[in-house]
């Protein structure tokens, strides 16, 4: 028989987590489904492991720096695997803490793989489980290319494995997956080359911050190869890698490590869906409404599996609204995925929110009116290594309404958060110009663009 749930979880990250804490808190009888560990892409092998990699990539910019500030520095070199060790302890401790959680919060974690076998039951290691509400929020995995060598390649999930810092390192991708990684690895010493498919890097993005980004990546040192497509990937006899591109005729060699950051599919092959009404496309990605409902009531999907943006605090935010909807008598409760803020942690940082220049010009035409500023910020203003920042504020009509604001440079990453509840609130031009500057800061540069 059957064991029952008000609310069962598919996927032990960010939106499976945050689904089931909610439902739990209205008193529902949740379970969540992991067969990993818990915490998903974002606390293993994802945005919290990056973060702690780009903090220790930014101290090495800084000591860089030190000297123009007037400290005499003497580095006795990087020590890959006592970062790896702090930051490997500090996730465990995360994972330590979602298993209390969940058994302080009365929510049953159940280990293993979930499979439905109809539209209202899964069967996990065997055991039948039932519930009225199904979320299925898997996340997405790592694409490799399906091409000749390419089991000699990592991808991210990989990168996070390396117990040794690779010296010679090829990243192939040029989203923002890539240019993190890169970014990472060039800071702290290893030499980096990537390979990008078209000419530039963070395809959608808008074209100040893909080209700043490019021109920032170069200055600190990254071999950035545009229209390669690599087919075929070789190990040569003293271990390092070979990269061809059948088109171009090139190939690159002596890599001690290749990176494939080409993407990510989303995790809904091994679910059983077939067995049930849920409508994927030919993606794999879940379709879904508005509502997160799918096509079979009481089946719901959200996350990087719907193909929303992948992102985790838009998996928490759709699944706290989900559980409102069904438990909390919150009827109308559903996310706008409008206005989305964004990081990318490369190095430099982008911050983004809101429509690109070039979208905005593709649905409002001549209502719109674009302000931007480059500078170069006070702390560069005597390093030897020098990066700029650039901003652009994107406005429509009349009144000037901000619908996109996109920074890049030395602090974008802690600016953006505030101005994007502005932009959320329907702020206008004339709103930021209203607004006293606090100076001497680069965000400023937000309320006095003329």
């Amino acid at each position: 028989m059957a064991k029952t749930y008000d609310l069962i979880a598919i996927g032990g990250g960010s939106g499976g987590l945050s689904a089931a804490e909610r439902a739990a808190k209205y008193g529902a009888r949740t379970a969540v489904v992991e067969a990993g560990k818990l915490g998903g892409t974002c606390v293993n092998v994802g945005c919290v492991p990056k973060k702690i990699m780009w903090y220790g990539a930014s101290i090495a910019h800084t000591l860089h720096d030190a000297s123009a500030y007037g400290f005499s520095l003497r580095q006795e070199g990087f020590d890959w695997s006592q970062l790896v060790a702090e930051r490997n302890r500090y996730v465990a401790n995360i994972n330590t803490w979602y298993h209390t959680y969940l058994s302080d919060s009365n929510i049953d974690e159940i280990s293993g793989y979930a499979r439905f076998v109809d539209n209202h039951t899964l069967e996990v290691n065997g055991e039948r489980y039932r519930a009225k509400h199904i979320v299925i929020a898997p996340g997405s995995y790592p694409v490799v290319p399906d091409i000749q060598g390419a089991e000699l390649g990592i991808t991210s999930d990989g990168f996070f494995a390396l117990a040794e810092q690779p010296k010679r390192v090829a990243v192939v991708g040029s989203g923002y997956i890539a240019v993190e990684l890169a970014g990472m690895l060039n800071a702290v010493g290893s030499e980096v080359t990537m390979f990008l498919r078209s000419e530039h890097l963070l395809r959608r993005f808008d074209d100040m911050l893909r080209e700043s980004l490019m021109e920032e990546m170069l200055n600190d040192g990254v071999n950035i190869i545009s229209s390669s497509s690599i087919d075929r990937v070789e190990r040569a006899d003293d271990g390092t890698l070979s990269l061809f591109c059948a088109k171009s005729g090139q190939v690159q060699s002596g890599f001690d490590q290749l990176i494939w950051a080409i993407g990510r599919n989303p995790s809904s092959g091994d679910l059983g869906l077939e067995n049930t009404d849920v409508v994927c496309d030919a993606a794999g990605y879940i379709g879904v409404d508005a509502f997160q409902n799918t096509a079979v009531p009481g089946i719901y999907a959200l996350g990087d599996v719907t193909n929303a943006p992948q992102l985790t605090p838009v998996a928490i935010a759709a699944a706290r609204r989900l559980s409102d909807r069904l438990f909390g008598g919150m009827e109308d409760r559903h996310l706008d995925y409008s206005l989305v803020p964004s990081v990318v942690f490369s190095h430099p940082p982008i911050a983004t929110v809101g429509l690109t220049e070039a979208e905005a010009r593709a649905s409002h035409g001549e209502a719109v009116k674009v302000y931007q500023t480059r500078f170069t910020p006070m702390y560069h203003a005597f390093t030897e290594r020098q990066s700029k920042v650039a901003m652009k504020l994107v406005c429509v009509g009349a009144q000037e309404k901000v619908v996109g604001c996109h920074i890049i440079g030395f602090g974008a990453d802690e600016m953006l958060q505030g101005f994007a509840v502005a932009i959320r609130m329907g702020a206008t031009k004339q709103d930021f110009d209203d607004t006293i500057a606090i100076h001497p800061t680069g965000a400023e540069e937000l309320v006095t663009m003329r």
